[in-house]
């Protein structure tokens, strides 16, 4: 396949702006990339990469060395401190051959940075301020123009700066609830392919993702979030972190075991969410992509894997329109029916699990597993949880290629398993 070969900006250096560097630089697209940090580099601790973000990468023929690192998640469980089951949710239930991988920021960064062939040109320490969508160019903060481009892409994160110059804003606007986040060596954690959620009405939730291994680094690791109100973040720190530590010792003694060497605040990092809504992602030469054009509540763990199906996306609607306008129109279609189901249910279900509303948290408890046992509540609570529910019918359908590539992942490591099995009976 021959693509109209054009000149394409991409601002911002986070998934969907590498992994668009790394696809469109392979169909022979001239990319330039802006980033504002004068160090590129990951931003947070680490995510839950579902069967359809898989799927991207295994098109992107990097599948082998995300399954190498990252550490495969079959299972997830939420409970309370009283130990009621909230919900118990299992990826063979969806398909046996398929599962997640919680995966390090910094290993997919590092991952993706390596299969880019034109790291020089990236541009760091520049922070895009305008675009000329009409002309095609971009202004950065010292007032230089940059372009024209064919096509400027803006990837710049849920805080994007740029998406209301694509003048179709529907909301925008932050999340009052945020996250505490870290890595902890994993260590003898009792549950190494199960993300465990605890959760505290919905005022607290504590979580624990095997994130696995990253380039450079062996030690297989666990991703920890504590949710947080934004505005309690100062009053957090204030409080010092033994009573914090103390806390969540009475709520959760496992997981307070596994944060023995976290010794000040500033070993964990703050997060923020936003609720964005477009009524149409691309105004000329400008498109959106990744949360900038699509972000929501981190609830069903989506971030990363859309942004990466946006990244796919928008390459096959180059690859199949030469006319700008048609294929940026085909690109917004095929994404925006499989967003807006995530969108509403992000939306609805984040009050159930951050935020002070006691008696929504109560309804939780006692429904949310018993509705996951109806007749089709299951299935449809997995494709929501695994990212391929479209619609509110639909299915996404996965490439049997991938499919296959699993199943052939897994048939390996078994006889790995088994091969070591019998050469240590013992162990």
């Amino acid at each position: 396949m021959h693509p109209q070969r054009r000149t394409i900006a991409i601002v911002g250096y986070g998934t969907a702006g590498q992994a668009l560097a790394v696809l469109l630089s392979r169909d022979h697209h001239d990319v330039h990339v802006f980033e504002r940090a004068a160090a590129p580099g990951p931003v947070g601790a680490g995510f839950l990469l579902q069967p359809t973000g898989l799927d991207v990468l295994w098109q992107m023929d990097l599948l082998p060395d995300v399954l190498a690192h990252g550490a495969a998640v079959r299972r997830l469980y939420g409970d309370t401190p009283c130990g009621r089951t909230v919900m118990e949710m299992g990826y063979a239930g969806l398909d046996a051959r398929l599962h997640g991988v919680g995966m390090q920021r910094g290993a997919l960064f590092t991952l993706l940075a390596q299969a880019w062939a034109h790291p020089g040109n990236l541009q760091a320490d520049t922070t895009i301020v305008e675009v000329d969508a009409v002309q095609g160019r971009v202004r950065d903060a010292r007032g230089q123009w940059h372009g024209p481009y064919d096509l400027v892409i803006a990837a710049d994160g849920s805080a994007s700066t740029l998406r209301t110059q694509v003048q179709a804003t529907q909301l925008d606007r932050e999340y009052p609830w945020g996250a505490l986040w870290c890595l902890l060596p994993r260590g003898d954690w009792a549950y190494p392919d199960e993300l465990r959620q605890r959760y505290v009405a919905a005022r607290k939730m504590i979580g624990l993702l095997p994130v696995g291994t990253r380039p450079g680094d062996a030690q297989p690791r666990l991703s920890f979030f504590w949710s947080l109100p934004r505005d309690q973040f100062a009053q957090w720190e204030r409080d010092g972190l033994q009573r914090w530590l103390d806390e969540i010792a009475a709520l959760w003694p496992e997981a307070h075991a596994r944060l023995d060497g976290v010794r000040d605040t500033a070993q964990l990092a703050r997060a923020g969410y936003r609720d964005a809504v477009m009524t149409r992602w691309s105004r000329e030469r400008l498109v959106l992509a990744g949360d900038a054009a699509h972000a929501m509540s981190p609830q069903l763990g989506q971030g990363v894997n859309m942004a990466l199906m946006d990244a796919l996306a928008l390459r096959d609607a180059l690859r199949a329109h030469t006319d700008r306008d048609a294929a940026l129109q085909a690109y917004a279609a095929q994404r925006r029916a499989h967003v807006a189901i995530y969108h509403f249910w992000s939306r609805w279900l984040t009050p159930l699990f951050q935020s002070e509303r006691d008696n929504l948290a109560r309804a939780r408890d006692v429904l949310f597993k018993p509705m996951g046992r109806m007749p089709g509540g299951h299935g449809h609570m997995l494709r929501v949880l695994s990212g391929t529910q479209r619609g509110w019918i639909g299915k996404l359908a996965l490439t049997p290629g991938f499919i296959a590539a699993m199943s052939e992942h897994a048939a390996q490591a078994s006889s790995a398993d088994n091969h070591a099995w019998r050469a240590f009976p013992g162990e």
